[in-house]
C-alpha cells in the first residue's frame, strides 16, 4: 500500500481518535499533519500491511504524548503560582544587619580583627603577618572573638542550628534588644 491509500483509509479513524483526545480542532489538524508525515517518513519500517492499523495509532498516541509534553513545558505560570520564587529574606540576611552593631560592640581590638578577617576577608595568616603576630596566637584570638560574637547574639535571640552548626533559625528573646 502507498500512504494516498493509507491515508484515505484511515484518516477518519484518526481524526476521531484525536478529537477524543484533544479539545482544539485546530491542534487536532495540526496533530493530524504531524501523523501524515511521520507515516510517509516512516512507511518503509511497515513490514506487515495487517499491522497498519496498530502503527498508524501508536504514531498517533506517541504524537498526542508529545503535544501534551510540549504544551506543559510551553506554559507560563503566573508568580502567584510560583511560590518558590517569592523569596523570603533569608535567616542570614536578617541577622546581617545585627553583625556590624554587635562587632562594633566588641572590644576595639577584637572589632578590628572581625572586621578584617570576617568581613573585609583577610585571611588568617596575612592578619598575622601585617600585626606581627604568630599565627597561632591569632588563631586563639580569632577564636575567643567570635566566641564574643556569638555571645551577643545569643543574649538577643535564640538561635536554631543545623546539623552542621549553621544558624537554621532565630526567634527574638526580647524587643527590648537595641543591638540592631
Amino acid at each position: 500500500m502507498n500512504i494516498e491509500q493509507i491515508w484515505k483509509a484511515y484518516k477518519n479513524h484518526l481524526k476521531a481518535f484525536l478529537h477524543a483526545n484533544i479539545n482544539n480542532p485546530a491542534d487536532v489538524d495540526d496533530l493530524l499533519q504531524e501523523i501524515l508525515i511521520k507515516s510517509y517518513l516512516n512507511l518503509k519500517t511497515i513490514k506487515d500491511n495487517t499491522s497498519i492499523n496498530a502503527w498508524l495509532f501508536q504514531i498517533a498516541r506517541r504524537t498526542i504524548i508529545d503535544f501534551y509534553r510540549q504544551k506543559s513545558r510551553d506554559q507560563k505560570l503566573g508568580d502567584d503560582e510560583l511560590w518558590y520564587r517569592q523569596e523570603q529574606p533569608g535567616v542570614h540576611t536578617q541577622l546581617a544587619k545585627c553583625l556590624t552593631p554587635f562587632i562594633q560592640s566588641l572590644t576595639a581590638k577584637d572589632a578590628e580583627l572581625l572586621t578584617q578577617i570576617e568581613i573585609n576577608g583577610l585571611s588568617q595568616k596575612s592578619y598575622a603577618e601585617q600585626n606581627q603576630l604568630k599565627y597561632s596566637t591569632l588563631k586563639s584570638r580569632v577564636q575567643k572573638a567570635r566566641e564574643q560574637l556569638h555571645k551577643r547574639f545569643s543574649d538577643c535571640c535564640e538561635l536554631s542550628l543545623d546539623a552542621q552548626g549553621n544558624i537554621a533559625d532565630f526567634t527574638p528573646k526580647n524587643t527590648q534588644c537595641k543591638k540592631c
